[in-house]
């Protein structure tokens, strides 16, 4: 189970980073991502990373938010971040973070089936 945190109320510009850890990890490699769902719609992916043999082995991002999100990682800590920049009247939603392990995934990274472990939300507010 994945447990993210960060989340809350700030005015439209204004930045918040997310966090979510994954507790359970058992393999150095792994696939981690975030998705979004805002009310009344369907749930939207945010950006991913995939980790492997010691090094990033890609990153992506969904194109509004490129430039002003960005997913990082503290492995040590098994810790992934979503630093977020420049926030928008379309960016509220709740927040989920996700992971499979390895990094060698059969799916995209923008598939929700990619990803087999979920964490239960967290909301981010953009006040205008």
């Amino acid at each position: 189970q994945l447990v993210e945190s960060g989340g809350g109320l700030v005015q439209a510009g204004g930045s918040l980073r997310l966090s979510c850890v994954f507790p359970g990890r058992t393999k150095s490699d792994f696939t981690m991502g975030w998705f979004r769902q805002g009310q009344g719609k369907e749930r939207e992916f945010v950006a991913a990373l995939t980790w492997g043999g010691g090094n990033t082995r890609s990153v992506r991002y969904l194109d509004s938010v490129k430039g002003r999100f960005t997913i990082s990682r503290d492995n040590a800590k098994n810790l992934v971040y979503l630093q977020m920049h420049s926030l928008k009247p379309e960016d509220p939603a709740v927040y989920h973070c996700a992971a499979a392990e390895g990094w060698r995934v059969s799916m995209s990274l923008p598939s929700a089936a990619t990803y087999i472990y979920w964490g239960q939300g967290t909301q981010v507010t953009v006040s205008s």
